[in-house]
């Protein structure tokens, strides 16, 4: 009962990302959504290829 009380009386509990093992992220892609060949619809889906159309047609709207 005494950590419940040290918990109230501290102003409760604090949760805080956990900490990398070795210090440093290292540029991981961790979804598939940001991997080279999702972006420019290199892997064979339709609606991706379309989707990298579209980021084309964006990236390529205001370069003359």
């Amino acid at each position: 009962m005494s950590d419940i009380d040290d918990i109230i009386a501290g102003g409760g509990i604090v949760f805080r990302p956990a900490k990398n093992k070795d210090g440093n992220d290292s540029g991981k892609v961790k979804t598939k959504a940001k991997k080279k060949q999702y972006i420019t619809g290199a892997h064979g889906s339709g609606s991706a290829r379309q989707k990298a159309k579209y980021r084309q047609q964006r990236a390529n709207r205001h370069k003359k």
